[in-house]
């Protein structure tokens, strides 16, 4: 399967940008798990944290972020958030 491209960006900084296997992002109406060739989709975020899972069967690097929205197009999945990190 081919990897996802991911970018996580805030105000302040571009915070990853990266192809990995899957994320999951915290949206308001539940999480959602977004692998390569998904649908395109938009979503506004929750406060929580966003999974990043580099390769299928790894264990997720956890990113934690407040406010903003994630989106899906045929570029891959951007994610806006007001902060993100520790």
């Amino acid at each position: 399967m081919a990897d996802l491209r991911f970018e996580l960006v805030t105000p302040d900084r571009l915070v990853m940008a990266d192809d990995v296997y899957m994320v999951v992002v915290p949206g308001t109406e539940g999480e959602s798990g977004i692998l390569a060739g998904h649908a395109p989709y938009m979503t506004t975020l929750r406060d929580g944290d966003i999974a990043v899972y580099r390769t299928q069967g790894a264990q997720p690097e956890r990113i934690p972020v407040t406010g903003g929205f994630a989106e899906v197009s045929e570029r891959g999945l951007t994610v806006l958030a007001e902060s993100a990190g520790a």
